[in-house]
């Protein structure tokens, strides 16, 4: 039986791309696929993909394991940032639970290059660590949800990103910045100018649309912290784009 459900676990660039691209490419006399895109609600005013649109969590994987066999999922795509790392063991234990076909949609990873002072940690504690012999101007990009981790470095000042504005617990001293990318080489250079910035923190995140930053990183000779993303659950194939989710989906049909 070809795939006519397809759950993606999104909020992505490339989950909205895939979304967009499987609900406009259907050949003429194909059976109708339906795509569910589920979003976490973490983001007030969401950017919403074609095809039919979810908000809020499953429940864990029990939950989600339930959805999928009352909704009839045929296939089930996590293309969740990297850093969603309960929600994609959440989607692997309810995958194979069900056994319904699992792929992880992943943007690969920055590679530091010629110029750049990367110091990669392994969480948001061990970057809040590094901060006292790097700098005392920080320009912190980890998101809303990240700022608590810092919230004990009172000798600090931060210039904090996020989409939406971040609760308490933060840093005393803190600015926030409510913006969302993609940035510009030429924003990110006067951001770091006009806040004194000299030094950088960041998740590895991938893909270009936050990625200017490290660019202005390198040509303004400032150390980056960067916190290394979690591994995908063991046995998980992965694809790093659209069109191979998409070359995976066809490789399920007959």
């Amino acid at each position: 039986m070809p795939v006519r459900h397809v759950l993606i676990l999104g909020g992505t660039t490339e989950a909205r791309r895939l979304a967009e691209r499987l609900a406009a490419g259907q050949p003429a006399g194909a059976p109708p696929l339906r795509v569910t895109s589920s979003l976490a609600g973490r983001v007030a005013e969401p950017r919403l993909p074609a095809g039919e649109v979810r908000i809020g969590g499953f429940g864990g994987p029990s939950g989600l394991a339930a959805w999928l066999r009352e909704q009839h999922v045929d296939a089930l795509i996590d293309a969740t940032h990297p850093f969603a790392g309960t929600i994609s063991r959440n989607a692997a234990e309810a995958a194979a639970e069900v056994h319904v076909p699992l792929l992880a949609l992943r943007r690969p990873s920055w590679v530091p290059v010629s110029g750049d002072r990367w110091h990669p940690v392994d969480s948001l504690a061990e970057a809040a660590d590094a901060l006292p012999g790097l700098g005392r101007r920080v320009f912190l990009t980890t998101g809303r949800q990240g700022l608590a981790a810092f919230a004990h470095l009172d000798g600090h000042y931060f210039l904090a990103r996020s989409v939406d504005a971040p609760e308490a617990p933060m840093p005393p001293h803190t600015e926030v910045l409510l913006d969302r990318g993609p940035f510009t080489l030429d924003g990110e250079r006067a951001v770091c100018r006009e806040h004194r910035i000299d030094v950088l923190v960041t998740k590895d995140s991938g893909g270009a649309a936050t990625a200017p930053k490290l660019t202005a990183a390198r040509e303004l000779g400032l150390p980056v912290v960067i916190v290394r993303r979690p591994e995908l659950p063991r046995g998980v194939p992965a694809t790093p784009d659209v069109p191979g989710a998409l070359a995976w989906l066809a490789g399920l049909a007959p």
